[in-house]
């Protein structure tokens, strides 16, 4: 079976794939406060095009899909999607990313499609906290439905939380102690140089050492092996009650390892959350060519991935698109 491998030998076996660029909240880290220019509705991709493209993606190899946006339950009918392309021959788990402003609504329906896995973006406990870094006065709201998740057995649970200094940086030891008394697992991010506002800044950024130090002052912890193309590193509190992972684009890149490509809601596939280059597959799905010609286009694209990201590199370059229109 043909696999999509890149020039550096890693083989591509997830697929984050975007929904839609909209999104009901405006996160410092992600998007500017207003101005946004959706994309049009007519260039996002269909259902039907979505489904046919991670049905050609398995036969290269591809086995877990992440659902993300924008916001993906903006997405009139997102659970359809996600029923029909869980139950594709060769797809292991399908799972979701959100800011959980819709999961009351929407858990139950999610978890009958197939969705197993969610990650929820809860940068704070605090409310007046959370209104400035979502510019949004939704906290109730996306507690509740984390909640409701929890209850329709969605299972992993995962709480992103993106870790800016001097805006939650001193909440790190409460937000750990959420995984010992509930079925969570905390996921911290170090902040990444994709927001609309262009506020990023070295010095912001909460570095994975910074915010183990500070969860050590839990409890003690320990690093436990897991999959190395993982994005996190994962730690258990060796008292048997809770996990954290420390996503460190920044401080601790994990290029090297990185098993994962990126469509966008518009058809484009990035082969890097940093990629400047984007390849055009709308044009593909919407013209005459075979599943076999859109193989071959994946293939000779996914040899175009580069090592890694240029973060800590001076000559650093954003790429056009924020976090929300890429799909994170």
């Amino acid at each position: 079976m043909s696999q999509l491998i890149d020039r550096f030998g890693r083989v591509v076996t997830k697929l984050r794939l975007s929904v839609t660029d909209q999104c009901n909240m405006r996160c410092i880290y992600c998007m500017p406060s207003q101005g946004v220019e959706w994309i049009a509705s007519e260039e996002r991709l269909t259902f039907d095009e979505m489904k046919r493209i991670v049905n050609i993606m398995t036969m290269l190899g591809v086995r877990k899909i992440r659902i993300t946006g924008g916001e993906p339950l903006l997405r009139p009918g997102v659970e359809q999607l996600i029923s029909s392309i869980s139950k594709l021959n060769g797809v292991d788990s399908v799972s979701m990313t959100t800011n959980g402003y819709f999961l009351y609504q929407y858990a139950k329906k999610l978890y009958d499609a197939g969705l197993r896995g969610i990650n929820v973006s809860l940068d704070s406990l605090n409310p007046g906290k959370f209104h400035k870094m979502t510019r949004r006065k939704y906290f109730e709201r996306v507690v509740e439905g984390i909640e409701e998740a929890e209850k329709t057995n969605i299972s992993p649970i995962k709480i992103n939380v993106v870790v800016i200094k001097g805006y939650n940086d001193d909440e790190i030891e409460d937000l750990a102690k959420l995984s010992r008394y509930k079925p969570y697992k905390i996921r911290f991010i170090e902040f990444m140089p994709l927001d609309g506002g262009n506020r990023w800044k070295k010095n912001l950024v909460v570095t994975k050492s910074e915010i183990l130090e500070k969860v050590s002052k839990v409890a003690e912890i320990e690093h436990t092996s897991n999959d190395p193309s993982d994005p996190a590193r994962i730690y258990k509190f060796k008292d048997g009650s809770g996990e954290i992972g420390i996503i460190a684009s920044v401080s601790e890149p994990f290029c090297a390892d990185c098993n994962r490509i990126r469509l966008t809601a518009d058809g484009k596939i990035m082969t890097c959350l940093f990629a400047l280059d984007e390849h055009d597959l709308k044009s593909y799905l919407r013209g005459d060519s075979t599943d076999e010609d859109i193989m071959a286009f994946l293939i000779r694209t996914i040899k175009t991935k580069w090592a890694g990201h240029s973060i800590n590199n001076p000559h650093f370059v954003k790429p056009k698109r924020n976090m929300s229109a890429i799909g994170g």
